[in-house]
């Protein structure tokens, strides 16, 4: 059977092209209005489908949504990230659980010894990291499917945060993402992208 690819080889309709990737960018201040948390938890509930690594979602989340947290999240920031952060109507701190490997009787249930091998597994930590930035990549898609604008940031202490926020160990904050309903001067001018013919090599 051939296949014949119509205007377009994207399957994706255009609108949702545009939502997603060609008109959304890093948003760096934001209008009031709030961000339920209900729909924090449909954000998270769409984006959890997407694929990990033996399906370990190391992903953890903490949404930064009392004023104390708030408070106790802004002078970790770095300097440029801190007043955004305390006006942003949602920030989320996104981190990777080293001890995903718990978890894999329920996630991972077909294949005996997950959990066992995982946990003996010098290179767990890695492997939490690399997936859960996997995840944090669909985060960001998600926060946009909801409508949503997201302003991701890596400029904080992470040890200061993980002492604060993860005083259980074993979970490394990754990045800090403000979001909500973008303010009109909320984006700065769209930066260029490689072409394909500088990314993609045929072999």
């Amino acid at each position: 059977m051939t296949t014949t690819l119509t205007e377009t080889p994207l399957v994706l309709d255009p609108a949702a092209q545009e939502l997603l990737f060609r008109e959304a960018r890093t948003a760096n201040s934001f209008t009031g209005e709030p961000v339920a948390e209900e729909q924090v938890r449909a954000i998270y509930d769409l984006v959890k489908w997407a694929p990990t690594a033996m399906n370990i979602q190391p992903l953890r989340i903490v949404d930064v949504r009392s004023r104390q947290a708030r408070e106790r999240l802004v002078p970790l920031m770095s300097e440029g990230n801190r007043a955004k952060t305390a006006t942003a109507p949602l920030t989320l701190i996104a981190a990777a659980d080293e001890d995903f490997h718990e978890h894999l009787p329920v996630t991972f249930p077909h294949r005996a010894g997950a959990r066992e091998a995982q946990r003996d597994n010098p290179g767990r930590p890695a492997t939490a990291r690399f997936n859960a930035a996997l995840q944090i990549g669909y985060l960001i898609l998600g926060i946009r499917a909801a409508g949503l604008a997201a302003g991701p940031m890596a400029g904080f202490d992470a040890d200061a945060v993980e002492r604060e926020f993860f005083p259980q160990g074993g979970v490394h904050p990754l990045l800090v993402i403000n979001a909500g309903h973008p303010a009109p001067d909320a984006f700065r001018p769209r930066n260029p992208r490689l072409d394909a013919a500088q990314v993609i090599t045929t072999v």
